[in-house]
């Protein structure tokens, strides 16, 4: 039964993902902001898709420590889901991205028109001021910049280095960073195709004031987003 409702559920995903593209190409010649709209509203589907189809639903923890005004969201990365879900919780929020994701057929297009912060991580020192100068754009606009700092989704319990990228953003930019911890993997895993019914839960973590040293930071990033992680319902039952 759960790999029937993964079938119907995935199959109406992709559906729902080409109306929306279809729809965003209509708007590209309208402010950035359009986009943001189409995001919000492909996120807000997929999440009754999920609900509907699946039985996955989703609660939110530490929803106090999500600022009024721009801030840097540092979040564990277990799946698809986590790209979804801060569409509907943050004002326009810029995504830092690889840039790989821009060169996608019509899809990249929009996502371009959505104004991320592209990461070519090939490009070494170049792709680090690029970032940085994408970064103090969206800042300037009073957008939120949301960040996997591992760089890409895990399995639940696994844990990868974070990239030096946050710490950057963290001392250029002067802002407060709120890390975020999830169970997402549990439920829509990598490359998973079966989804799980459940409840995936989201924690906004107390923030991180500026002025920390380099590597205080990174340690604090990483022992407060890894030690929630572990204790959040669907982490705990894969332990």
């Amino acid at each position: 039964m759960r790999w029937l409702r993964s079938l119907i559920f995935n199959l109406s995903f992709y559906g729902w993902t080409a109306l929306m593209v279809l729809a965003g190409i209509f708007l590209l010649p309208f402010s950035w902001r359009a986009m943001h709209g189409i995001g919000r509203l492909w996120s807000r589907g997929t999440m009754a898709l999920l609900r509907i189809l699946v039985g996955l639903d989703w609660r939110i923890e530490g929803g106090e420590n999500i600022t009024a005004g721009p801030a840097i969201y540092a979040s564990k990365h277990q799946s698809t889901w986590d790209t979804l879900i801060f569409a509907l919780l943050l004002r326009d929020p810029a995504y830092v991205l690889k840039r790989e994701l821009l060169w996608i057929p019509l899809f990249g297009q929009l996502l371009a028109r959505s104004r991320p912060i592209g990461v070519n991580r090939s490009a070494g020192a170049a792709a680090l001021r690029a970032m940085l100068a994408d970064a103090d754009r969206a800042v300037a606009a009073g957008r939120p910049i949301v960040i996997f700092p591992e760089g890409t989704r895990t399995s639940p319990g696994e844990r990868r280095p974070y990239h030096p990228g946050i710490a950057a953003l963290y001392q250029r930019l002067g802002l407060a960073v709120v890390p975020v911890a999830l169970d997402s993997g549990r439920y829509w895993g990598r490359r998973r195709f079966v989804k799980e019914p459940g409840s995936i839960t989201i924690t906004f973590l107390p923030a991180i004031a500026p002025g920390l040293e380099r590597r205080a930071f990174m340690a604090e990033l990483a022992r407060r987003i890894e030690a929630s992680s572990g204790v959040l319902p669907g982490q705990a039952a894969q332990t």
